[in-house]
C-alpha cells in the first residue's frame, strides 16, 4: 500500500495525496507539490521526504512553524496516524494496509469567525493563563493531542460542528451547538457519560468528552 496524506480543514476531508515520489513540498507559493492558499502558511513551509523505509516531515524555516501531533518540530519521522499541522490545515499520514481512515474521525478546534470578542471585557485571554488540551482516546486518531489555545474552539466531524469549548480567565467551559446533525440521541455530545446541554458547563481537569463515538480527555497542560 502506498503511503498517503489526508488533507482536512474544519474537520472536513478535502483531498488525498499519495506519496508517490521521494519528496513532496507544502507551501503557499506556486511550484509546491501541495499549494495551500492560507496566509498563515509560508511560501515554502514543509517538506515530506522518503528515505529508505521511513518517511519524514521537515519544517522549512516557516514563520508559524509545523506541528506534529500538537508539538512544534524541525524534522521528525512520521508514523501511521500522525497529524501534521501547517497553518489552518491538517494532514494525517496513513501508511498501513487494511486500516482505512474514517473521515468522521477528524477533529480540530477552530475559532468561531462569527464570534465578537469584547476587548473591554474580562474575557480576554492574558499571557500566562492556564492552557488546556484534549487527548483523543480511541479510534484511528487515538493519542493525538489538540491544544485549545483560542477563545472559541469548535469540535465536530465532517465539517459539522457539535460542541464549542470556550476559554476565559476562569478556565474552560463546553456547550453543544444545535444543528440538524445532532438530533439523534447517539450523536449528542457527552461529558463524563452525561449529555451536555446548550448552556455553558465548566470543564475540569481529566473530564471525558464523547462526540459521535470518539472519546477524548480534557486536561490542563500547565
Amino acid at each position: 500500500m502506498m503511503a498517503k496524506l489526508i488533507l482536512t480543514l474544519d474537520g472536513a476531508v478535502i483531498r488525498e495525496y499519495e506519496i508517490d515520489k521521494d519528496s513532496i513540498s507544502i507551501g503557499r507559493k506556486h511550484g509546491n507539490d501541495i499549494q495551500l492558499n492560507d496566509l498563515t502558511i509560508s511560501g515554502r513551509h514543509a517538506l515530506i521526504t522518503i528515505m529508505g523505509e521511513h518517511t519524514y516531515v521537515d519544517d522549512l524555516g516557516s514563520t508559524n512553524g509545523t506541528l506534529l501531533n500538537g508539538a512544534r518540530i524541525a524534522k521528525s519521522q512520521l508514523g501511521h496516524g500522525d497529524t501534521i499541522q501547517t497553518g489552518n490545515y491538517q494532514f494525517t499520514f496513513f501508511c498501513e494496509e487494511n486500516n482505512d481512515y474514517e473521515p468522521t474521525m477528524f477533529i480540530r478546534a477552530e475559532i468561531e469567525d462569527t464570534q465578537i470578542i469584547d476587548t473591554s471585557s474580562a474575557s480576554i485571554i492574558k499571557k500566562g493563563e492556564r492552557l488546556a488540551a484534549v487527548r483523543i482516546l480511541n479510534g484511528p486518531m487515538a493519542k493525538k493531542v489538540l491544544e485549545l489555545r483560542k477563545p472559541f474552539n469548535t469540535l465536530g466531524f465532517n465539517g459539522h460542528k457539535l460542541a464549542m469549548i470556550s476559554r476565559n480567565i476562569d478556565g474552560y467551559s463546553i456547550s453543544t451547538i444545535k444543528t440538524a446533525h445532532t438530533k439523534k440521541p447517539d450523536e449528542c455530545p457527552l461529558l463524563n457519560q452525561h449529555p451536555i446541554n446548550h448552556d455553558s458547563t465548566t470543564l475540569n481537569d481529566r473530564d471525558i468528552l464523547e462526540l459521535a463515538g470518539t472519546q477524548m480527555e480534557f486536561f490542563y497542560l500547565y
